[in-house]
């Protein structure tokens, strides 16, 4: 059974400075330099790694949405919800996207009544976050644009569901979350590009938070909510993506300048489409992880749009890339998660999607679902 030491930290002002606001057995730290491997000096083979000690294994989904109460529901309530893919997601620590609130307080929608165009409101009953439980997610991400769908009190009612639960979350302003799993400190970060919350789009205050984080952890995982959305943005190209108004980010400049201030794997979602995976500075960057979970017709099942997976990834202690796989998923006619064993279309589209965008860079996608580094 995984038993986890958690706190949750929130950088002080004073720290930030002029960055603007918008289980187990415990290891002992080990150096790299005195290590003779022939390798890429920051990437761990499996015997590498067990000379270093420990290891952990983190998975992590794209957007999850399970219902849109009261008229929308999965059936039986939910009950099942995950049981597709539950073996799949198994890890020391197992994250996700939980793209709606959790609550039971209709309050007033952010869209308006009637809603205003392109405005899209969601929310499942604080019940479902024992589904979270049961599936095994023992952390989600909640900076993103659906968190206060239901306003403020909405997105209370939610963190207080999860705690209820025992699933943690990370994602408020400042906020780093800190689990440790098999006596390895892991801090978890969540960015969106909205202000409020830790912004993309504000890299001094990003990196200024991800730094906090190393000096707190052994490893320093983002979970970020960027980019421009829908079957027309699968690829990803240096620049600014701009999605009906609204700045999502730059996802490459983002990555790599957190890989840059300390982080050791980026964890992207928003898109609601797969993309490429990248290697950046010998850390792996999942640039989007897809749909994962779209139930009461939350989340669009057409054509690349009904595509998702589980990202799995092996660390050392001090951030080494052991190893990784890529877990081919899809949502099913009701929205469910589906683990996909036969097409699996989305380790496809995500191996072609690295060759088309980051060539020499991008990470070496196998059949079976491995994820090396590439030859550099």
């Amino acid at each position: 059974m995984k038993r986890f030491v958690t706190t949750t930290l929130v950088a002080a002002s004073v720290f930030l400075g002029a960055c603007s606001l918008a289980y187990g057995i415990h290891g002992l730290k080990h150096t790299v330099t005195s290590l003779q491997i022939s390798m890429p000096p920051a990437f761990a083979s499996a015997s590498t790694a067990a000379k270093l000690g420990d290891t952990v294994t983190l998975s992590a989904t794209g957007d999850i949405m399970m219902s849109n109460t009261p008229s929308e529901l999965p059936p039986h309530e939910g009950d099942g919800f995950f049981d597709s893919v539950r073996p799949a997601l198994a890890a020391d620590l197992v994250m996700g996207n939980l793209e709606q609130p959790l609550t039971n307080d209709t309050g007033v929608s952010k869209c308006g009544s009637p809603p205003a165009a392109n405005c899209f409101a969601y929310r499942s009953p604080p019940s479902y976050a024992r589904h979270l439980k049961e599936a095994g997610f023992d952390l989600v991400n909640t900076a993103n644009n659906h968190a206060e769908d239901f306003g403020s009190a909405g997105a209370r009612n939610t963190r207080t569901a999860l705690a209820a639960a025992g699933v943690l979350a990370t994602g408020k302003l400042n906020e780093i979350t800190v689990t440790e799993v098999k006596g390895i400190k892991i801090a978890v970060i969540g960015f969106a590009p909205y202000d409020g919350l830790n912004n993309v789009n504000d890299l001094p205050h990003a990196t200024a938070l991800v730094r906090r984080a190393k000096s707190e952890a052994d490893l320093v995982i983002v979970q970020v909510h960027m980019g421009a959305e829908g079957a027309a943005y699968q690829h990803v190209k240096p620049g600014d993506e701009i999605f009906y108004g609204e700045n999502r980010g730059d996802p490459i400049k983002f990555s790599h300048a957190m890989i840059d201030a300390g982080a050791d794997l980026i964890c992207g979602h928003s898109p609601h489409v797969l993309r490429a995976m990248e290697f950046y500075k010998h850390k792996l960057i999942a640039y989007s992880l897809g749909n994962f979970a779209g139930g009461g017709r939350t989340l669009s099942r057409n054509g690349v749009l009904k595509y998702g997976g589980i990202l799995h990834v092996t660390l050392t202690r001090d951030g080494r890339y052991v190893s990784g796989k890529f877990l081919s998923t899809y949502m099913n006619s009701v929205g469910l998660p589906t683990r996909d064993t036969q097409d699996e279309m989305g380790r496809k589209l995500v191996a072609q999607l690295t060759s088309d965008d980051f060539g020499a860079t991008g990470a070496v996608i196998g059949s079976d679902g491995s994820i090396r580094p590439p030859k550099v």
